[in-house]
């Protein structure tokens, strides 16, 4: 990769000094958020929107969208938020390592197919969840298997065997460990290599290690019906498509979930002390890549890491075919934002940067 490395997150020594000090809480100005929340829901142009915002522990949420409300509020319904699915199945690994049970180090060529050999420069979980294995976005056959069902669900045409097989027949274009570039596959085949290295399902894993865990009662793995899960629309912001189907990229993308539940989620990096997944929760906020000029892009094993003038936010957006969500979270305020809408990311898109900008600027 571009830049220095600072110690791999499962070494137990490891901490993240640069939060700054929080400043002293003080009265909520709940008016004053939610117009601003009101004022983002607005500006999100989606049929179904949510900004929830929690401070200091106090959650505000507010639903909106162009389309007529639907017969579940709008703050109860499950939501896909893509890539952002990329934090659990971060927190997953780092509850591994800190039991004990992986460390990092596994060649996730080795944990798929034991009988292997996984050569001198080998992809490791580490460099998976990193995005530093080497691997492209997506496979090669990506486009050309899925085209047929380009607008509707092109991962489903994408099975686990499928995705697998082709990792332990590919060879990476860079060595792994050289150079970030962000994978979906490489993201998705760690989740089959941490299955198959622990004997246990990933969804069970997920569900066991994460979702219990953290109590996070309304995120699940698959849609269930328009009871509990929002319906996404392409571009036109009109006509709705199919629940996400993610195929063999269930680490990548699967997670859906309400805005209360993402909120827990994030205020359970805000206060780790509080969570069974303390280590874990801590790990996943230090600092593990720095690249670009001057080393400015900031990374750490689930989030990508801005500076403020207060401390760092760490944040991770994610987008399916009919949906778009944002996870952010600032230590430095103890506030944690969690955005969704049910409408496909187009060009010049206003969703995420008004979800970045509102957590920046708290």
């Amino acid at each position: 990769m571009t830049g220095r490395r600072t110690p791999w997150p499962g070494e137990p020594a490891t901490e993240d000094h640069a939060e700054g000090t929080p400043p002293e809480p003080g009265p909520p100005d709940d008016a004053a958020l939610r117009e601003r929340l009101a004022d983002a829901v607005d500006a999100s142009d989606a049929p179904d929107v949510v900004f929830a915002v929690s401070r200091r522990g106090r959650r505000t949420l507010h639903g909106g969208g162009t389309a007529p409300p639907p017969g579940v509020p709008r703050e109860d319904l499950r939501y896909e938020i893509g890539s952002a699915s990329k934090t659990f199945t971060a927190l997953l690994l780092m509850r591994l390592i800190r039991r004990g049970v992986l460390t990092g180090g596994e060649a996730a060529a080795t944990c798929l197919d034991p009988g292997g050999r996984a050569g001198p420069h080998a992809v490791t979980l580490a460099h998976l969840i990193t995005h530093t294995s080497g691997l492209p976005a997506l496979p090669a056959d990506f486009v050309r298997r899925g085209l047929p069902a380009w607008r509707t669900n092109p991962y489903a045409r994408y099975p686990a065997g499928r995705l697998t097989d082709t990792f332990l027949h590919h060879a990476p274009k860079h060595r792994p460990g050289t150079r970030w570039h962000y994978s979906n596959y490489g993201v998705s085949v760690l989740g089959h290599a941490i299955a198959a290295a622990t004997g246990t399902a990933w969804e069970d894993l997920i569900t066991g290690q994460v979702l219990r865990a953290l109590g996070l009662s309304g995120t699940a793995l698959r849609a269930e019906g328009p009871e509990t899960d929002a319906v996404g629309h392409r571009k036109d912001g009109r006509t709705p498509v199919p629940p996400f189907d993610a195929g063999g990229f269930q680490a990548a993308g699967a997670v859906r979930s309400t805005p209360n539940d993402l909120l827990t989620f994030l205020e359970a990096h805000l206060d780790p002390a509080r969570s069974p997944a303390a280590g874990a929760l801590r790990a996943v906020r230090v600092p593990v890549l720095r690249r670009g000029l001057g080393h400015r892009h900031v990374h750490t094993v689930a989030w990508f890491r801005h500076p403020t003038d207060g401390g760092p936010m760490y944040f991770h957006s994610g987008a399916t075919l009919g949906q778009q969500a944002f996870l952010g979270y600032r230590p430095d305020t103890d506030t944690a934002l969690a955005a969704v809408c049910t409408r496909r990311f187009r060009a010049r898109d206003p969703f995420i940067a008004t979800a970045y900008a509102l957590l920046a600027e708290a």
